[in-house]
């Protein structure tokens, strides 16, 4: 039986990929690094994280994200058992050790008997005898292949901007001013190291934001707009003076044990690698300038002598009008041999990319075999997000969208409860969801 290939070993493809082999069916990866880079990789790993290192929330009772962390779990996630054995301090999100998860991802494939790594770039559609094609190119799909798909949809491509946080050495930030603490104590406590500012600092900060020098942009990347779940600092900044205050830099939940009291804003590091030598800005994604980055970020107590390991940056984000182009399997509709998966379908985040490539590898297993697709239910996580993407968004409007509890059905009056406030009422989503997950997968043919 011929073998199912998945272009691009990012987070989808890696997911798609072990999905396949799992359910018994050879696969072929094909992983254009190192032969072709891209921008922001500095790899030649799998499932590289390039942005930021955290999964975000991993609270399965009351947030989607969480609730779709654990349904993946319970659908044999290579994405999810690796970033466990990889996990960082974060409080109650979850973050991990991005090279650790990298090497993790790319050993285990490279381990499993039915899978094949061809690192290739494939330049345009690929060849008509691949019968069975996931689609996982992501965000940085190269040139070549974008053209030929635009070519084959008649469709205009949809772009924004994805910004990139500065990762930090630990050791060249001054705890005489810095200090660990979450916000209200969550997690272990002090999972961030905090950097505290007087009104007076926060005052300087925001106008050395706001008039700082930035990367110019392509005349054709001009109007192209960003994501609003991931915008460069300074554009929050440009959006008035306290907007971080009531984003990122927001003081609340913490007090600052060098001076018994309240800042006026914080910000915030995250661990960013298991050693706990390196930590990355929250929320502090940017297009400025390498050298103003340097400047401004310094001015921020604790950070005067801060040494970086990497740079903020930006790039080009580009996704296709899945509610238009895709069937409820993820596959075109103009070429139902290509399926696709991850952030090119326009879900946004690491776990969402990931959670596709978990659907698409399923899909294309049970095609595989013989037996009847099964999408999850949509009172699920992963059903919610796959209906948004294949049919619930207006396609004449469509961005991308991280999982998120309007996405899901709502409650009938039973499982209401009643008048219930925002976190029971998100607890009973979760309940819901998982109950029809657990029979989805019982139901689900392909072998685990």
């Amino acid at each position: 039986m011929a073998s199912i290939h998945v272009v691009g070993g990012g987070l989808a493809g890696s997911e798609a990929a072990w999905q396949i082999a799992l359910a018994g069916h050879t696969v072929v990866l094909h992983e254009m690094r190192p032969v072709r880079e891209t921008d922001v990789h500095v790899s030649d790993g799998l499932a590289e994280l390039v942005c930021s290192n955290s999964f975000r929330s991993d609270d399965v009772e009351h947030n989607a994200v969480g609730l779709l962390h654990e349904e993946m779990r319970r659908s044999g996630s290579l994405i999810m058992s690796a970033g466990d054995a990889h996990r960082v301090p974060a409080g109650g999100a979850m973050a991990v050790d991005r090279i650790a998860f990298s090497h993790e991802v790319t050993a285990r494939l490279s381990a499993h008997p039915l899978v094949t790594i061809e690192r290739e770039e494939i330049a345009g559609l690929p060849p008509t005898e691949w019968d069975s094609v996931i689609l996982a190119t992501g965000p940085l799909t190269s040139p070549a292949l974008s053209s030929a798909i635009l070519e084959l949809t008649g469709e205009e491509s949809l772009a924004f901007f994805d910004a990139i946080a500065p990762v930090l050495y630990k050791d060249s930030i001054d705890f005489s001013k810095a200090w660990f603490q979450s916000r209200y104590d969550k997690g272990d406590g002090a999972d961030y190291i905090n950097c505290p500012m007087d009104e007076a600092q926060y005052a300087a900060f925001i106008d050395a934001l706001c008039t700082g020098d930035t990367m110019p942009f392509h005349d054709w990347e001009k109007d192209t707009p960003y994501f609003e779940g991931c915008l460069p600092i300074e554009v929050m900044s440009a959006r008035g003076p306290e907007t971080l205050r009531f984003g990122p830099m927001k003081p609340v939940g913490l007090t600052n044990p060098h001076t018994g009291g309240k800042a006026h804003a914080v910000v915030q590091l995250r661990q960013d690698n298991a050693l706990g030598t390196l930590y990355n800005m929250v929320g502090f994604q940017t297009k400025l300038k390498h050298g103003e980055q340097t400047r401004i970020f310094r001015t921020i107590p604790g950070l005067e002598a801060a040494t970086f390991a990497r740079l903020g940056g930006i790039h080009r984000n580009t996704f296709i009008n899945s509610p238009r182009l895709l069937d409820n399997s993820l596959r075109l509709k103009a070429e139902p041999r290509l399926r696709f998966a991850g952030q090119i379908t326009g879900v946004e985040g690491y776990v969402e990319s990931a959670a596709c490539g978990l659907l698409a590898g399923r899909f294309a297993a049970a095609e595989r075999s013989g037996t009847p697709i099964q999408p999850p239910p949509q009172t699920s996580a992963l059903g919610a997000l796959l209906g948004h993407i294949v049919g619930g968004a207006d396609s004449e409007s469509f961005q991308p969208m991280n999982v998120n509890f309007g996405l899901f059905p709502p409650l009938d009056a039973k499982l209401k409860g009643g008048r219930r406030g925002r976190r029971d009422r998100r607890a009973a989503y979760s309940r819901r969801a998982l109950d029809a997950v657990d029979a989805w997968l019982r139901a689900d043919t392909v072998p685990q």
